[in-house]
């Protein structure tokens, strides 16, 4: 596995105050893909995005109180379907814990989740709108 991060994901209590504070305090411009229910910014090589906690614990099938679910999600997103379904069968042959096997998404993508030893939640990932360079950085828009 490359030692890489693809995409940050806040779980928000409240997305637009979140959105707001990104835009207007530290004056980060939301990508076009964004919507009212998740906010994404392009970062130096990776994106951070903003989604409604509980809705964020449901994808990652945990429950939302606190003690299993921290309220974010790391994503390592791969090029095809084939390679998520590869790395999810190298994970699992090594004892990782499971939350979600891949599955189609309501997004349009296709992924699953795995928990380390701290319960922090890594989302593993094909997202068909995001595209990448060579290295596996994430490309922004017109990049």
């Amino acid at each position: 596995m490359e030692q890489r991060l693809s995409l940050l994901t806040l779980g928000a209590k409240d997305v637009k105050k979140l959105t707001e504070f990104y835009t207007t305090i530290f004056g980060w411009d939301p990508l076009p893909n964004s919507s009212d229910n998740v906010t994404f910014f392009q970062l130096n090589g990776f994106q951070l995005g903003i989604f409604e906690y509980t809705a964020l614990a449901e994808d990652a099938n945990v429950v939302a109180d606190g003690h299993g679910f921290k309220g974010l999600s790391l994503a390592y997103n791969l090029r095809t379907k084939e390679a998520v379904d590869e790395l999810f069968a190298e994970l699992k042959a090594k004892g990782v814990t499971i939350t979600k096997e891949p599955q189609e998404v309501f997004w349009g993508g296709y992924s699953g989740y795995i928990a380390d030893p701290e319960h922090n939640m890594w989302e593993i990932a094909y997202n068909p709108y995001m595209d990448f360079d060579e290295s596996g950085n994430v490309l922004g828009p017109n990049q």
